[in-house]
């Protein structure tokens, strides 16, 4: 696959998103603008959703980390800033590596999540999360 810029990796994962949310049955709404919190909104069983989708590869590990905050750059240098988790149900992490979407609600950890694509190389199993454990929308 190309390499791609921000905006597009950006622009794939909530295609990917949509797609996956779709086939799970839910109906998709688009935010009018792009300075909301969410990237989507999903509606399905008279319930809303509301979805940040994120574009992650693997690290060299097999592993895929998402932190739950914000980053930006300006004049007065690099920033973060912890998400909000009341502003977001759904975390939709697209990974090019596999062509796969994962679910998660960021209520369920803290500050970051590492979901495992590759077994770790010392064969721990406890306390590892499994991507195949995050394929659906909880």
């Amino acid at each position: 696959m190309l390499k791609h810029h921000t905006k597009e990796k950006g622009d794939l994962g909530v295609l990917k998103a949509q797609l996956s949310l779709f086939e799970q049955g839910y109906l998709i709404l688009q935010p009018v603008t792009e300075h909301a919190p969410f990237d989507l909104v999903v509606y399905k069983d008279n319930a809303f959703k509301r979805v940040q989708v994120k574009y992650k590869t693997l690290d060299k590990t097999g592993a895929i980390t998402l932190h739950f905050r914000s980053c930006w750059t300006d004049k007065n240098g690099t920033h973060m800033q912890a998400v909000d988790k009341e502003q977001i149900d759904l975390y939709c992490i697209y990974c090019p590596n596999t062509d796969e979407c994962y679910f998660l609600n960021p209520k369920d950890f803290d500050k970051s999540v590492t979901l495992r694509v590759e077994p770790p190389k010392n064969n721990q199993n406890k306390h590892v999360k499994f991507v195949a454990d995050y394929q659906k929308v909880p």
